[in-house]
């Protein structure tokens, strides 16, 4: 019987070409496995791309719910943002992929499975280590990777062996699921030069965008939002409509430089209306139901969590404990969260919760306040003691030295 390798399979250039390389240099047979996870392209095309290249079989798995119930709500509790900034969006579609690409290797009784990522970039660590923790039987084969071709490389070869492939369509490499649109390479390789407005899609330029304001209204139950400008949806629908409201008064892009896990540092742009506009409100309503401790701990908590997820250790039991403190805060983040959104800016303008630890009684400087102040003296007093007499000693060292 001929071996079968399981590819991770998108229809582009890099897996085209990989799956007719895996064919040739292990001479097997190759499962390709495209997994939706809101990308928004021709699934039937992809199938068809990967029969014409010689695929054995071809999966097409709708993942979208799974995606944004078990890997975006945990984001938005841990309000999961890369070195503060990336909303996560690939890296938290990445161990999905890998562990239905496994699934698929599994039942298919494949040897090994393989993935059409770069040595540079951090999705070879993501598809590596989590197939492996899924399954140590199997074997990784990176053929891009492992054969260090360039992309005119790649394009000579498929032309060599009939590989159907679509020419380029953007300057740019794209990757796009429901949670962001990742968006690099070409011109934005310089980090000084400024993404022209065709780049993006989700985020309007300023010139298209409403001259009066917008507002969102976001419920949030256990940490994560159940419904928008009243309406009640699930978590895919939620998503697709806070992306198109929010992107409409242009607002979600991020522009950063990145420090990659291989040790290179990348200009990296992103999409993400949703993602920004559900995690401001998301950590506005934390500040009003959680204590300070509270969110001094897990403000120490949410950048390790980030970088487990983007570093590709989601299988990592770390990530399981971390997010069993960060669920344990969010049984009372609950309420509305108003956002204003104005030609770019994005600002929390409301909130309110039955489970809100603000006391207008305590916080008013009316007649109505219920607060003492004279037991604020003696706080006062107390709380800056230890100060007072450090300062008091450092004090008295200097005079004694200069005496």
């Amino acid at each position: 019987m001929i071996p079968k390798i399981a590819l991770a399979y998108s229809g582009g250039l890099d897996t085209s070409v990989a799956l007719k390389w895996l064919q040739e240099k292990y001479d097997s047979e190759v499962v390709t496995v495209t997994l939706d996870v809101g990308q928004l392209e021709d699934f039937k095309e992809i199938e068809e791309k990967s029969r014409q290249s010689g695929g054995l079989k071809h999966y097409t798995i709708d993942g979208k719910k799974e995606f944004i119930e078990d890997y975006v709500f945990p984001s938005i509790r841990a309000n999961g943002l890369y070195e503060g900034k990336y909303p996560l969006g690939t890296a938290l579609a990445r161990p999905l992929i890998a562990k239905k690409l496994v699934e698929v290797a599994e039942k298919e009784d494949c040897y090994a499975v393989a993935h059409g990522c770069t040595g540079k970039g951090n999705d070879q660590i993501r598809f590596d280590v989590t197939s492996l923790a899924l399954n140590p039987d199997l074997k990784i084969i990176a053929p891009v990777r492992e054969w260090n071709l360039s992309r005119d490389q790649e394009v000579e070869y498929a032309k060599k062996h009939k590989i159907p492939f679509s020419p380029k369509k953007s300057a740019y490499s794209i990757d796009q699921n429901l949670w962001g649109r990742s968006i690099e390479s070409g011109p934005l390789e310089d980090p000084s030069f400024e993404p022209p407005e065709e780049a993006f899609e989700w985020v309007k330029p300023m010139s298209e965008t409403p001259d009066t304001s917008g507002y969102l209204e976001l419920e949030f139950t256990n940490g994560v939002p159940v419904s928008a400008d009243g309406r009640e949806m699930d978590g895919i629908e939620l998503v697709n409509y806070v992306n198109q409201v929010v992107g409409s008064h242009g607002v979600g892009i991020v522009d950063h430089i990145e420090d990659r896990l291989v040790g290179i540092k990348s200009r990296e742009v992103y999409e993400a209306p949703a993602a920004v506009a559900i995690i401001e409100a998301h950590r506005d309503l934390e500040k009003l139901v959680l204590t300070r401790n509270q969110l001094v701990f897990k403000g120490q908590v949410e950048p390790q969590w980030a970088w487990l997820v983007y570093s590709g250790l989601w299988i990592e039991p770390l990530r399981q404990d971390l997010e069993a403190f960060i669920d344990s805060t969010q049984t009372r983040v609950e309420g509305r969260v108003k956002l204003k959104l104005f030609k770019g800016s994005l600002r929390v303008v409301s909130r309110s919760s039955p489970y809100s630890l603000y006391d207008t009684g305590l916080a008013t400087y009316t007649t109505s306040s219920t607060f003492d102040q004279k037991a604020a003296v003696g706080f006062s007093e107390l709380w800056g003691l230890s100060s007072r007499v450090a300062y008091r000693v450092g004090v008295e060292k200097v005079e004694r030295r200069e005496s």
